[in-house]
């Protein structure tokens, strides 16, 4: 496979091998796919987890489970308060 870069991303990896982080100009693009690689798996695996979130408070809301609005930026300004609040 043969890869065209932007002039800046060339010098990028140019500069990494030059830093002697990297062997070669290979490694600099294999370590940037790996990475690349670990962000989607974690960025889907939060999509599942929020989109189960999401069916857990449907499910909740439909049995009548709610909890009012005025409620519910009660309890979030009582913890950002909370966390404001010097610890020691």
């Amino acid at each position: 496979m043969n890869l065209s870069l932007t002039p800046e991303l060339e010098q990028f990896v140019q500069n990494q091998v030059e830093s002697g982080k990297y062997a070669s100009q290979e490694e600099v693009v294999l370590a940037a796919l790996h990475i690349l690689a670990d962000r989607e798996r974690i960025y889907k695996g939060r999509f599942e987890e929020l989109q189960q979130e999401i069916t857990i408070g449907v499910e909740a809301s439909l049995r009548g489970e709610v909890v009012d609005s005025e409620t519910v930026f009660s309890q979030l300004q009582q913890k950002l308060q909370q966390r404001r609040e010097p610890t020691g």
